[in-house]
C-alpha cells in the first residue's frame, strides 16, 4: 500500500511517498479538510474588505499616523505574503506611506526569524520596502494592565505604540488552548516572558484539566488569553485556515473576538480526523505543517494507540531543526527555559522519529530523548518495522499530526 504524505512545507512543498506491506491492516486517517480548495487572493480580498463585526480595515486607518501589522512565525503555516499586501492596499489607500506602517513577527518565546526566514514568509517585496522586526520578549515591553487570573500584561513597545493594530495569524488545534488564532498572536506572541511564563505555568496550573487539544468552551488559557487581548486592544484580526498542504482554504477578518469565534467553529469541522483512529498497535504521525514542533505529533499519535502504548513513528522532515523555545527548550546538558522539560517519551511508547535533518539536538524537547530510535529515511524506518511487525499489523497513518486532532 503505498501512501502519499505531505513535506517540507516552507521548502516546496514536495510529496513523500511511503510503502506499507500489503498484509497490513492499514488505516488513513486525514483530516476533514485535507481537500479543501485553496482560496484565490481575489476571495481573501473580499473577506478582507467585508469585515466581521467591524468596520472595514480603511475606514479605522483613515487620518491614523502608524500602523503595525503583527504576523505569526515560520512554526505556523500562515502566507502572510498572500494576505499582507491586501492590508497594505487598504492602509494606503487610507493615506499611510511605507514609512508609518512596520511589521512585528509574533515569536513568543521562539527563536528571531532570519532574514532569509522572512522572505518566505512576508515577501521579498514587503521586506525591501517595510521595517521588519523580531519580536524580542525580554525586552521593550510595556505593561498594559492585569488579568483577572492573575498575568501582569506586558507587551512589545512597537505594537502598543502603533494607531491602529492589526494581526494576521492562523486557526489549528493546539494542545494547550485547544485551538490556536485569536488573541494567541498577542499573548504568547508579542509579550514579556514573564508574562508569557505566567500563562502557561501558574495560570495553567489552575485548571489543568480544562486545557488540551481541541478543549475550548471553558479553557483556562483561552480565557485568560482573551482578556489581555482585550487590554491591547487590536485594531484588525485576520485568522485563516489550512488544507491537507498547507494552502490557505479560509479566511476570517475583522473584530478579533468575532472572527476568532467563527474561524474556531470552521476549524472544528476542518481539523477534525475522519476516519478517527483507534485500537492501533502502530502509528505513523506525519509532522507536516510544524514539523519545528515535531513533540505536538506524538500526543496525536500516542491517542490512537491500544490503551496509549504500542509505537509510534514520527516524521519530521525539517531542515531548520527543531525551534528555538526559550521557555520550554533545554540550554545546555541538563538545563533549559522556564518550563523545560516540557514532556517526555512515555512509558509504553516505542518511539521512533524519521528525521533527514538529524542533529543532536534535535529531541531535546524531550526529557528522555535517549529512549528515541532515529531513523534517516521510510527504507530505514520499514525495514525496522518489518523486523517488529508481521501479516494483519493494525497500523494508522496521519498526514498532519501538528494540526489535526
Amino acid at each position: 500500500m503505498r501512501v502519499l504524505l505531505p513535506q517540507l512545507l516552507w521548502y516546496g512543498n514536495t510529496t513523500l511517498e511511503i510503502d506499507l506491506p500489503d498484509d497490513w491492516d492499514v488505516q488513513v486517517c486525514p483530516m476533514r479538510g485535507a481537500n479543501d480548495p485553496a482560496l484565490s487572493v481575489e476571495r481573501m480580498a473580499r473577506a478582507i474588505l467585508d469585515p466581521i463585526g467591524s468596520p472595514p480595515l480603511r475606514e479605522i486607518a483613515r487620518g491614523k499616523r502608524s500602523a503595525v501589522i503583527v504576523f505569526d512565525d515560520m512554526t505556523r503555516p500562515t502566507r502572510t505574503y498572500e494576505l499582507a499586501p491586501i492590508v497594505l492596499k487598504e492602509l494606503h489607500a487610507a493615506g499611510m506611506t511605507e514609512e508609518q506602517i512596520t511589521f512585528v513577527c509574533a515569536l513568543g518565546t521562539h527563536g528571531a526569524l532570519t532574514q532569509h526566514e522572512l522572505r518566505k514568509k512576508v515577501g521579498a517585496s514587503i521586506l525591501e520596502k517595510y521595517r521588519v522586526f523580531n519580536h524580542n520578549p525580554y525586552e521593550n515591553c510595556v505593561e498594559v494592565g492585569t488579568t483577572a487570573l492573575g498575568t501582569r500584561v506586558m507587551i512589545n513597545r512597537e505594537v502598543m505604540a502603533a494607531d491602529v493594530k492589526i494581526g494576521i495569524g492562523c486557526v489549528t488545534a493546539h494542545a494547550q488552548t485547544g485551538f490556536s488564532g485569536g488573541g494567541k498572536l498577542l499573548l504568547p506572541g508579542v509579550a514579556h516572558i514573564d508574562t508569557i511564563s505566567h500563562y502557561h505555568l501558574e495560570v495553567a496550573a489552575k485548571a489543568p484539566k480544562t486545557t488540551g487539544l481541541a478543549k475550548w468552551d471553558d479553557n483556562i488559557l483561552r480565557r485568560n488569553i482573551e482578556e489581555a487581548a482585550r487590554m491591547v486592544a487590536m485594531d484588525f484580526k485576520i485568522d485563516v485556515l489550512f488544507n491537507g498542504r498547507g494552502a490557505t482554504s479560509a479566511v476570517f477578518a475583522g473584530d478579533l473576538a468575532a472572527v476568532h469565534t467563527r474561524a474556531v467553529a470552521a476549524a472544528q469541522a476542518v481539523y477534525r480526523t475522519e476516519p478517527r483512529p483507534e485500537q492501533r498497535e502502530l502509528v505513523i504521525a506525519n509532522a507536516f505543517a510544524k514539523a519545528n514542533e515535531m513533540p505536538i505529533a506524538m500526543g496525536v499519535g500516542r491517542s490512537a494507540l491500544e490503551n496509549f502504548s504500542g509505537t509510534l513513528v514520527v516524521i519530521a522532515n525539517a531542515p531548520e531543526g527543531q525551534v528555538v523555545h526559550y521557555l520550554l527548550g533545554r540550554f545546555g546538558r541538563d538545563h533549559g527555559g522556564r518550563q523545560y522539560p516540557v514532556t517526555a517519551v512515555p512509558d509504553g511508547i516505542d518511539m521512533i522519529i524519521q528525521a533527514p535533518y538529524l542533529d543532536k539536538t534535535f529531541g531535546d524537547w524531550f526529557a528522555n530523548p535517549e529512549a528515541i530510535t532515529w531513523t534517516r529515511g521510510w527504507e530505514q524506518t520499514l525495514a525496522l518495522l518489518q523486523r517488529r511487525f508481521g501479516a494483519g499489523t493494525r497500523a494508522a497513518v496521519i498526514p498532519n499530526a501538528t494540526m489535526q486532532y
